[in-house]
């Protein structure tokens, strides 16, 4: 475990927290939550050793290694694949070794090869093929340059390096920020999974929920550990304010009418006995610190100023780059009382169709019509990072409010938490969250009829997010929104377009019945590789070429005494695959039960407690299964090379 024992931490002279005892064990799945600046990042460096602590000590076992994942890229001149591989040391320093042997002798490639099978590495390629196609990568990405994926995929290819790492603790700061839905689902499964103790940052309240049972929250210098999801966090805290309300209520009438004593009987002095008690009293009594709510923001669309129907449409239009469609066939009609949510894996297509849709990209094929009265809010990263870097947020709003007097617009920016010395800043000193709420206030202030929002919360945090989830419930224009986030596409998304195999077509059912279409489609790949034989993966070391000097008559009849000689055991591993599959699937169909909610009511306790005796017995005979599988391989493979 780790352990915090008594720590106070400070940064630049701040004290961030204090008093501070906490033990993080094992198998935990913890988010990390707090307002910016409260010490989040702060706390990961004094768990990994970064940033010391003024008092106390934080303790864990000298074994455990943490995974931590990085912000940036050095390693540009890598492969995509060798960069991922390279996060699990052990096997890329023993493979490097292996694939090197001139400087060895035979005991020393004999240990390392032993060394090689105690760490599976045979499998950690397949591992690290895993991790990137659960990522979205494809396979054509695994040889490509780490310096030629943008941005967002490099930051993946981080997240898939720090999953490869043998750790005991992984340390994730806003994992899901630059991955769409599916590899969102991946990673949560992929967490769920992992039997160490993770430590998360995220804004994304569905993931939190899903991924995590303990909420350690970092508020006015303390931090405490809660069991139960985000949700059951956000409920108990609320109760526990609301007590921490009445109580401070409750104390300043109680100094109120000490003080008021006070005041009256000090100076006489049959009283004034009585008043320097009830001073002491005062100075003993324990300050509570009325409840600070959280400085909310609060802001909403305004109505727009002409409508008419349809606004934009699309007919059997072909989309795409370079006289090469992307999209074919797609029909869509936008009228003012379109709520759209537009879905589909990176890639897909979904900006694509965004911006045919605003009539930024051409069509190659088909028609799009624009209402006159088209009044377009449009929200992507381009339009966030094209930002005038030197214009203040006050200057960008003055060019777009007309004659509109400063107050007015002082208290509009004011509702987007743009005050003070931050009215008058220029842009390129704000943050990620401060650019895209101060491109929201831009958008509000325009009066849109169609707001068209591609990823809008990247860079938002969970406040803003719920900000802008109420906004967008009121907004009486069409909405076409691309968002990972599903509580926002859920709350404010009537209709579903699925952007998949070159079409746009809707989708029938809600954002849940899209989770399990995406984790369908998932298993169905991963069933169609395990069918696949088994080629056990050597180490990079080069082997040398097969040369017997037999005939080709003579060789015929040697594969044919190979094949009668090792027929039990091809036999022995067919049948161990059957019943890989067959457990496999049966393990598929008790998970899938599992996902099902009322599964946990208390009625269902019984009959759920059995769904997971199965899952865990399950479990173990597959991994007995393959380690069977891997060991009737191990002596396939020894005999051939004997008889060959």
């Amino acid at each position: 475990m780790i352990e915090f024992k008594n720590v106070a931490v400070r940064r630049e002279g701040r004290l961030l927290f204090d008093e501070v005892n906490l033990q993080l064990h094992k198998g935990q799945k913890i988010g990390l939550t707090g307002k910016n600046g409260t010490g989040k990042s702060t706390l990961f460096a004094t768990i990994l050793g970064q940033h010391s602590t003024d008092v106390g000590e934080v303790n864990l076992p000298t074994t455990w290694q943490i995974a931590h994942m990085a912000q940036e890229i050095h390693a540009v001149h890598m492969t995509a694949m060798d960069y991922v591989l390279s996060g699990d040391a052990q096997w890329w320093e023993l493979d490097n070794q292996l694939g090197q042997q001139a400087g060895l002798n035979e005991e020393q490639i004999a240990v390392a090869y032993q060394r090689y099978e105690e760490i599976d590495g045979y499998r950690t390629r397949a591992k690290a093929a895993t991790i990137l196609a659960g990522l979205g990568f494809r396979e054509s990405d695994h040889a490509e340059l780490v310096a030629s994926f943008s941005g967002g995929w490099r930051m993946r290819l981080n997240l898939a390096r720090t999953l490869m790492h043998r750790a005991e603790v992984l340390l994730l700061d806003e994992p899901t920020n630059h991955l769409d839905l599916d590899a969102i689902l991946w990673l949560e499964e992929w967490l769920l999974k992992f039997d160490g103790l993770v430590l998360v940052v995220s804004h994304d309240q569905a993931f939190l929920d899903t991924v995590c049972g303990h909420i350690l929250h970092i508020e006015q210098g303390g931090i405490k550990l809660y069991t139960g999801n985000y949700s059951q966090f956000v409920r108990m805290r609320a109760w526990q304010l609301a007590e921490q309300q009445q109580a401070y209520q409750k104390q300043q009438a109680l100094k109120e009418h000490l003080q008021d004593y006070i005041r009256r009987f000090r100076a006489k002095a049959t009283k004034a006995k009585q008043a320097q008690s009830r001073i002491k009293q005062l100075d003993r009594m324990s300050e509570l610190s009325p409840v600070m709510a959280d400085s909310e923001f609060s802001f909403a669309f305004y109505e727009p100023e002409q409508m008419s129907s349809p606004l934009i449409c699309l007919d059997n239009a072909s989309i795409g780059y370079q006289g090469k469609p992307l999209l074919t066939g797609v029909n869509l009609q936008i009228t003012p009382a379109s709520r759209l949510g537009i879905l589909g894996a990176n890639g897909a297509g979904k900006s694509t169709l965004i911006k045919a849709l605003v009539g930024e990209l051409p069509l190659l094929s088909g028609e799009q019509k624009s209402s006159q009265t088209l009044k377009l809010g449009y929200f992507n990263q381009h339009q966030m990072d094209s930002l005038d870097d030197e214009a203040t947020p006050m200057l960008l709003l003055r060019r777009i409010a007309a004659k509109t007097p400063d107050d007015k617009l002082r208290a509009f920016l004011g509702s987007f938490d743009f005050r003070g010395e931050r009215i008058d800043t220029p842009s390129k000193f704000f943050s990620g969250g401060e650019r895209a709420r101060l491109m929201l206030a831009l958008i509000v202030w325009q009066r849109p009829n169609v707001l068209v929002l591609d990823e809008p919360t990247n860079h938002l945090d969970l406040q803003m997010r719920n900000a802008l989830m109420l906004a967008l419930q009121n907004f009486s224009g069409a909405l076409i929104l691309v968002s990972h986030d599903r509580d926002l596409v859920l709350s404010v998304c009537d209709e579903l377009l699925l952007v998949a195999d070159g079409r746009a077509a809707v989708f029938e059912g809600d954002m849940s019945d899209y989770s399990t279409h995406l984790k369908k489609a998932r298993q169905a790949h991963q069933n169609a590789q395990d069918a696949q034989p088994v080629i056990k993966q050597q180490p990079t070391a080069d082997l040398p070429p097969k040369g017997d000097g037999l005939s080709k008559e003579e060789r015929r009849k040697k594969n044919a005494q190979i094949r009668e000689q090792t027929a039990p055991l091809r036999k022995q591993i067919s049948t161990l695959e059957g019943q890989l599959t067959k457990h496999s699937e049966q393990l598929q169909t008790i998970e899938h039960d599992l996902s099902e909610p009322s599964l946990y009511d208390e009625p269902n306790k019984k009959r759920l407690l059995e769904k997971l005796d199965e899952q865990n017995a399950l479990k173990s005979q597959i991994a007995a299964i393959e380690e069977e599988l891997l060991v009737a391989m191990d002596e396939l493979e020894t005999l051939e090379r004997e008889l060959g």
